[in-house]
């Protein structure tokens, strides 16, 4: 039988079809994850067919509804090194749900959006590798609570590029989540003051900022070819970590699981330590326009690949703050009377939180952070 043209041009349909109708019984188990989700699914079992969602049990007069996007940048190129599949999901739920949780808000219902230069077959390495991604996107989903509601994948051809010739996949993962806030519990730093304690959240690896930079520590160290050299494939392996989820702790915390959507513990601020984000987010987007300081004099030690990186890269401390989390991805401000109830909840959902400093009021604003990396003392201003 002659070859499908389309086929012969980069896009099977065919496999493709198997792939999606693989994908929405992945989506459908996850249906009943969240107490706050109702799914109907009009398709009778086809993958091509319409659902819908609608809120349930949650105070709908009064909530406002969210749907941040975000991908795992060039991030893939490094799990596709490590062959990382089986948690390959994480960092993109990081990047969606966190944009929901850091303003006190609950992830409820995710699409995503698969860019391939191609699927495979099916039981080929190309194709297991992308169901394997696919099926750790949905044990997150039950892991976290949230509905898989439904996605794309597309084979794109050489469209994507990635530097690894030697790459199995090749591919950009990008994602939607919807979510809810309740405008009594929505933390916008506005109650923050002196005197609140600063709790850093703890990361083993990179998270999915700043990569780029990691991709050139690595070509400086291993030669431009690194992805192909033996002694390479440890670092890239530490590199490639999963990300840490902090969602269900932070919103536990918010009180969307008590009856009354109650905090159990009050959270005045969370920033995300992404590239510049001390700075920034911490920094010019709440401390500084407020008139207050914070002084950040014991923060989680940085993973050794970070310090690795950074040193391979020539990075300065203030650098390494400026474009990685330096072994923390999120911030969050408390009271001194929570501090201890914070860490133990955060315990409970395997999540590592430690007192990194404090918010104080000075006559000029500032951010001064203690260096985990080689010590030095480092000051963000409004003017910097």
């Amino acid at each position: 039988m002659k070859e499908d043209k389309y086929k012969q041009d980069g896009v099977d349909v065919v496999e493709g079809d198997k792939f999606s109708d693989f994908a929405a019984k992945l989506c459908r188990s996850t249906y009943e994850n969240s107490p706050y989700v109702q799914v109907r699914d009009f398709s009778r079992g086809h993958f091509r067919g319409p659902r819908g969602f609608q809120l349930k049990n949650l105070p709908l007069n009064y909530c406002w509804m969210d749907m941040p996007p975000d991908g795992k940048g060039t991030k893939p190129v490094l799990v596709d090194a490590a062959g990382n599949y089986e948690h390959a999901a994480r960092g993109l739920v990081a990047m969606v749900a966190g944009d929901i949780t850091r303003w006190g808000g609950l992830p409820l219902v995710l699409v995503n959006n698969l860019d391939t230069s191609g699927i495979g077959e099916e039981g080929d390495a190309v194709n297991k590798a992308f169901r394997t991604m696919l099926i750790s996107l949905k044990n997150i989903a039950d892991e976290q609570g949230f509905i898989m509601f439904k996605g794309e994948t597309a084979e794109l051809g050489n469209c994507i590029y990635f530097e690894n010739k030697s790459a199995l996949t090749r591919f950009l993962w990008s994602a939607v989540m919807f979510g809810v806030y309740l405008p009594r519990t929505i933390i916008t730093g506005d109650k923050i003051r002196a005197g609140m304690i600063v709790m850093a959240l703890r990361d083993p690896g990179f998270g999915n900022n700043g990569i780029s930079m990691v991709r050139k520590a690595l070509a400086i160290r291993y030669g431009p070819d690194f992805y192909s050299n033996p002694e390479a494939q440890e670092s890239i392996k530490l590199a490639a970590t999963p990300t840490v989820l902090y969602d269900t702790f932070l919103a536990t915390a918010n009180g969307w699981f008590t009856d009354d959507f109650e905090p159990l513990i009050p959270v005045y601020l969370i920033v995300h330590i992404t590239g510049g984000a001390i700075e920034s987010k911490l920094g010019k987007d709440i401390l500084f326009p407020r008139g207050l300081s914070a002084k950040l004099n014991d923060l989680w030690e940085p993973p050794q690949i970070m310090k690795d990186c950074a040193k391979w890269r020539g990075l300065t401390d203030r650098e390494c703050y400026k474009y990685w989390h330096g072994g923390q991805r999120v911030l969050a401000v408390v009271e001194e009377k929570n501090v201890l109830d914070f860490i133990d909840l955060a315990s409970h959902h395997e999540v590592d939180a430690q007192v990194a400093g404090e918010v104080m009021h000075e006559a000029t604003p500032r951010v001064v952070i203690e260096s985990k990396f080689n010590g030095d003392v480092i000051e963000f201003t409004p003017n910097d």
